[in-house]
């Protein structure tokens, strides 16, 4: 089926290969890509081969050598422009965000614009690539501590946010001084072929971004094994990251890896309910749950549970379920079957271990067979699938609770140490409370965290490294040390 979109620059739609600045299309083979709302399909992509791979790897290879001799405000100026043609084109590109992905468009517009913010904040973090001089230690001695790009490397990112996933990868490697090498998820590969070619409208040199799409194992193999690739970023599963991380061992590659989560959400007895509400609904219900950072564990004061459950049940029946694209839409479709029957098969497990169902846990089939309805369920027990899985739909699981000790051990009772959440408004607990809980982000009185400016990431099973503030872009960075004597 061809591709049905109205764009005003209908050319950010490309359905092939970028290598070396060059998009390519023909003799290669082909796999399908689906709108989740309709089930129809979009268009087909080119797969790369192995040929494809290897050039693509000389390509970034000459082409990091050409942009190392621009001068840092040169670098600077080229994602400057980047930014601004993304801004410029940022409700066709929430367009494309929505038709593959099928999250509302609104809420599209929002990622395409918290993606530009990496561009934005990384074109004057190039400039900022500071060294030291070290005091030496003999006479007649100069010591230098210089930052220098790690190499060409290779990017894998998820579905759940095709367009902001990438550009937290992308605009540090490119402020860094590095080539990439990119291979987005199949569901949803236009978001990511649409910023490459403003990218190299942008001025990038060719082959600086290439972008390849087709097997994911065969591709991350590719990744891990070749040692022309000296960093590899990866976001998605634990599972996957694991691999990752056990097969670049033995080129031994720098790694960042942004992996799942199962963020508590806690509701002290002294926190003002109306804002933990909004906070709760913001967390959790964001792209229809399918995000890492989700609020996956809801521990509500037995004191205020009650209350807080009524007003969440008011608040989750609101919310408008529908296609991306009408303008009314507040939660869009799952991306696949398999997450529809994932979510189902964990509302089944709480069921039949007495939980509440107090609204949802089933699709709407009026809409199409990948709308899950917003769902609330009270727990009675932890041991649950709900309690221990990321849930990646848009169930909200609550749970009591009596004391701090008891929330903060429950908080932390998972191998996961992502993003977590909490409401007070004692300023005592809360302190406690931040440096007892075991995570690498922390939200008090607020569900919303990301921000370009902030590092994110998360600790334990959660990952690697950081993406975002100045912290994101030392990940594409490596030192040299230079002692220089001056007899």
């Amino acid at each position: 089926m061809a591709l049905e979109i109205t764009l005003f620059n209908p050319e950010l739609i490309q359905t092939g290969l970028l290598i070396d600045g060059k998009w390519i299309n023909t003799n290669r083979d082909l796999f399908p890509v689906f709108n989740p709302a309709t089930n129809e399909e979009i268009c087909k992509i080119s797969i790369a081969t192995e040929e494809d791979l290897l050039f693509a790897i000389d390509s970034a290879q000459l082409a990091m050598k050409e942009w190392q001799k621009y001068t840092a405000k040169e670098r600077s100026k080229i994602i400057k422009t980047w930014y601004e043609l993304i801004i410029a084109n940022a409700d066709d590109l929430a367009k494309i965000l929505t038709f593959e992905q099928g999250k509302p468009l609104t809420e599209a517009k929002g990622e395409i614009l918290y993606g530009a913010s990496y561009f934005e904040w990384y074109a004057e973090e190039a400039k900022r690539i500071y060294g030291e001089t070290i005091p030496a230690n003999q006479p007649n001695q100069k010591i230098l501590v210089e930052y220098e790009p790690v190499g060409v490397c290779a990017a894998i990112t998820p579905w759940n946010f095709p367009n902001a996933m990438l550009a937290r990868k992308v605009a540090p490697a490119v402020a860094a001084g590095c080539a990439m090498i990119a291979k987005p998820a199949s569901q949803t590969p236009l978001s990511a072929n649409a910023l490459a070619y403003l990218g190299l409208k942008a001025g990038i040199p060719a082959g600086l971004l290439n972008v390849i799409h087709g097997h994911s194992g065969q591709i991350g193999e590719f990744f891990c094994s070749n040692p022309a690739i000296r960093k590899l970023t990866f976001t998605g599963s634990t599972e996957v990251g694991i691999w990752l991380y056990q097969n670049c061992a033995n080129t031994m590659k720098k790694m960042s890896l942004e992996l799942g989560g199962n963020a508590p959400l806690i509701v002290f007895e002294d926190a003002d309910i109306d804002i933990a509400v909004d906070g709760i609904i913001k967390s959790k219900f964001r792209n229809s749950g399918q995000t890492c950072v989700c609020s996956n564990r809801i521990f509500i004061h037995n004191s205020i549970r009650d209350t807080v459950i009524e007003k969440l049940g008011i608040e989750i029946a609101k919310l408008k379920l529908g296609n991306g694209f009408d303008a009314t839409t507040q939660l869009g479709p799952l991306i696949d079957n398999k997450a529809v029957i994932h979510a189902k098969s964990l509302v089944e497990d709480a069921l039949t271990n007495n939980a509440q169902l107090i609204t949802g846990g089933n699709i709407d089939i009026n809409l199409g067979e990948l709308f899950f309805q917003p769902t609330l369920i009270n727990c009675e027990t932890t041991n649950l699938r709900l309690f221990k899985e990321e849930i990646f739909a848009p169930i909200l699981a609550v749970y009591g609770f009596d004391s701090d000790d008891e929330v903060i051990k429950l908080a932390n009772s998972t191998p996961y140490g992502l993003a977590s959440y909490f409401f007070s408004q004692n300023i005592k607990r809360i302190y406690h409370v931040a440096e007892a809980l075991q995570y690498g982000m922390i939200g008090v009185n607020t569900g919303i965290i990301s921000a370009e400016n902030v590092p994110f990431g998360g600790v334990k099973m959660s990952g690697l490294g950081r993406e975002g503030g100045h912290q994101g872009i030392e990940e594409y960075l490596q030192t040299k040390y230079v002692c220089m004597s001056l007899v």
